[in-house]
């Protein structure tokens, strides 16, 4: 089974059109390594949370930020495609999920 992204943000925050985007931007760079990315809304206020296979990997409340679309990607693909250039959003650091 591929492996899933959940991006769980808060609707009265306005987020939905981040987390649109970063599905968008997720959908396009893993396309036939993942199986599904789902938006859900949040009942907590202020929560962005993105999801691999239901264990987080980014918490803006935790990070106390947004993720950069280009560590969410090379954190994702550490995980999925380890092996997998990213081109320009590479910067040869590895990530944990998780970490």
């Amino acid at each position: 089974m591929k492996p899933q992204i959940e991006i769980e943000y808060c609707p009265g925050c306005r987020w939905l059109l981040r987390a649109a985007w970063t599905a968008q931007e997720l959908l396009t760079t893993f396309e036939a390594e993942l199986g599904a990315v789902t938006l859900r809304p949040s009942d907590t206020g202020g929560t962005f949370r993105v999801s691999l296979d239901g264990e987080s990997i980014w918490d803006r409340k935790t990070e106390a930020r947004f993720p950069e679309i280009k560590e969410l990607k090379q954190c994702i693909r550490d995980h999925v495609v380890p092996e997998r250039d990213l081109g320009h959003s590479d910067t040869g650091e590895r990530h944990k999920v998780g970490g």
